[in-house]
């Protein structure tokens, strides 16, 4: 059995949801860059249960009142059914405890303030529930916000490019099964979808999917409404699902109210968050943006019927663009405990 690792020297974590895909990323993330911050993990529901550990089944303990209280902060990767028990218990105790919530269930809840807060840079001052921003929305907001304090923006578009990882293990299991199943002429499963992804796009899932798509895309839509924040006008977005199973790709089409060149563009983004890739380098790809923090932008090109408008291709870890969130909001935790 699992039991709470406690003590007086050691930042608690509540992981709920430490056995799904996103919880692995955030455990990995945390135990790596929070030196004094100790993870204890729950299951999705927050409920008692068995996950899998390396191979090996391990029993999650429920997190209950007790446990709530004497952790300092909790953070929600799992079920909606556990991101509504963390906060109920969170609340009972009054913003003693803060609750991050990873994993988008709680936003509608009256407490809620949506972040994407970037590292060293302004913090959260106030308030107890926080929710990441969907990772998609952040790095568009981030991009646009950067340019649009570069140069005025007139208007752009943005296709987003989902990777499967975002449905979870369910979803990069249902792509997995379906590329393997295809190449052997066997029936597919669908549960996660209602349609083939595999060797396939889909610019909306099948009617039986437990999540529509079109729902995903409006929730980046919010999310870039308040990150930006009149930085920048808002963006027209399309989603499209492709049949990756790790990382966003994004392409931009942005138009400026003057005319720009390539090399302004590329010093206006490159910053600590966003690696610039020059075309001498390697063009951005899903599989290299793996494991990164930060954005990778690249492919950047002069629309050649618009000499004020500017194409330009971003690439991201979707579950560490999230897991960095954490950490920036954790940290911003720890200093006001301190």
């Amino acid at each position: 059995m699992a039991k709470a690792k406690t003590s007086p020297d050691l930042f608690q974590i509540a992981l709920i949801g430490g056995e799904t895909l996103l919880g692995g990323e955030l455990k990995e993330v945390f135990e790596a860059q929070l030196k004094t911050a100790f993870v204890n993990a729950y299951a999705a529901t927050g409920e008692g249960s068995f996950a899998d550990n390396e191979g090996e089944a391990v029993y999650l303990d429920p997190l209950d009142s007790k446990a709530a209280e004497s952790s300092s902060v909790i953070v929600a990767a799992g079920a909606a059914a556990g991101s509504l028990k963390a906060y109920d218990l969170t609340k009972a105790l009054k913003g003693k405890v803060a609750l991050i919530d990873c994993a988008g269930h709680l936003e509608q809840e009256p407490e809620a303030h949506i972040l994407a807060p970037i590292p060293g840079e302004s913090n959260p001052k106030g308030g107890w529930l926080f929710i990441t921003a969907q990772p998609a929305a952040a790095a568009i907001a981030d991009t646009l916000s950067r340019l649009g304090r570069w140069r005025p923006i007139a208007r752009s578009v943005v296709n987003v490019f989902e990777p499967a990882s975002e449905r979870g293990k369910a979803g990069a299991g249902e792509l997995h099964q379906q590329t393997s199943n295809l190449l052997a002429f066997r029936s597919l499963e669908k549960n996660v979808f209602d349609a083939q992804l595999g060797f396939n796009l889909l610019p909306q899932y099948g009617s039986a999917a437990p999540l529509k798509l079109a729902a995903v895309e409006r929730r980046i839509e919010r999310h870039i409404a308040i990150l930006l924040a009149q930085s920048a006008p808002l963006p027209s977005i399309r989603l499209i699902q492709v049949p990756v199973f790790h990382a966003y790709s994004i392409s931009f089409w942005i138009e400026f109210t003057k005319d720009i060149t390539v090399g302004e563009v590329g010093h206006a983004l490159a910053s600590a968050q966003i690696e610039v890739r020059e075309s001498t380098q390697e063009v951005p790809n899903s599989i290299g943006a793996a494991g990164q923090s930060g954005l990778i932008a690249g492919d950047i090109r002069i629309d050649r019927s618009n000499p004020r408008a500017v194409w330009l291709w971003v690439v991201c870890d979707n579950l560490r663009i999230t897991a960095d969130i954490a950490v920036t909001l954790i940290r911003s935790i720890q200093s006001k405990k301190s």
